[in-house]
């Protein structure tokens, strides 16, 4: 990759992040990635300048649970770089109750889509800029469990907390089509994936609620990180995916992702209903 490349990735310090955050390091791109806690940030930064001899990585702090966080970042970023590549939207929760954001945001709805919603919208200008440009959204097969419940969005009504991730993750990948169709033209491209069940520390605080038996047969399932960072930097740096766009890959490869998720009336509905909660 070219080393003038500039490449960043929301939630660097630990998983799927942290390994992405590795694996393009190594490219010698300037990699910049965010971490919610400074500390964390900077020992992150250390380690993959060490393991990549790569002293082009940095951080920056931010707090995807939060619109005015989101919109520091994304200023901040401006400010010292001209340019944008690669934005990969990475970071992602899964609550075991209802918890809400700093702006009272259902926590899955919140930092799952509105907040790579937000912050690619704010950084288009710059990737268009930079045009020949990649975002990546780090999605999930569970979208296919998804439903767009626009009469419960924050599920105020009811919360379970599969049902509020597959929602989001849905909201993300109608997103990902959309933003595809507002960017033909532009040399700047858009796709989605599944990263595989991957064996991180959401994946196990699930785990461990599971019975014995249910818990050996599901771990046997589970990737790495590294496994699961590997859609990502291919979408990053693969020729062969310099011009695809609007697509859903799993395992490097383009797939069919849940009939819903290519509903473009719902799409154009949930992406004005977002704008409005994001304040653009």
């Amino acid at each position: 990759m070219d080393t003038k490349k500039i490449i960043f990735i929301t939630g660097g310090t630990s998983g799927i992040g942290k390994e992405t955050l590795k694996k393009l390091g190594v490219t010698g791109a300037t990699v910049v990635f965010t971490a919610r806690d400074a500390k964390k940030g900077e020992e992150t930064k250390k380690e993959v300048i060490a393991g990549t001899k790569n002293s082009n990585v940095e951080c920056l702090i931010c707090d995807l649970a939060s619109f005015s966080s989101v919109r520091t970042c994304a200023e901040e970023f401006k400010k010292r770089y001209q340019r944008l590549d690669v934005l990969v939207n990475n970071a992602g929760v899964l609550p075991q109750e209802r918890q809400e954001s700093r702006d009272g945001i259902e926590l899955n709805f919140a930092v799952n889509y509105l907040a790579p919603f937000l912050l690619t919208n704010l950084l288009l200008p710059l990737l268009k800029q930079s045009a020949p440009a990649r975002v990546i959204n780090v999605a999930s097969s569970a979208h296919t469990e998804g439903e767009i419940h626009f009469d419960d969005l924050q599920s105020q009504k009811s919360f379970n907390k599969y049902a509020a991730y597959a929602q989001s993750k849905l909201a993300l990948i109608l997103f990902t089509k959309k933003l595809a169709r507002e960017l033909e033209g532009t040399g700047v491209t858009v796709n989605a994936l599944h990263p595989g069940v991957v064996g991180t520390e959401m994946t196990m605080q699930n785990v461990r609620r599971m019975n014995p038996l249910s818990a050996f047969v599901f771990k046997r399932t589970l990737v790495t990180p590294a496994q699961g960072a590997e859609t990502s930097v291919y979408l990053a740096t693969s020729p062969e995916a310099a011009n695809v766009s609007g697509e859903y890959f799993v395992h490097k490869r383009t797939a069919p992702a849940s009939p819903l998720a290519s509903d473009m009336a719902v799409a154009s509905r949930l992406w004005d209903i977002s704008a409005s909660m994001v304040g653009l």
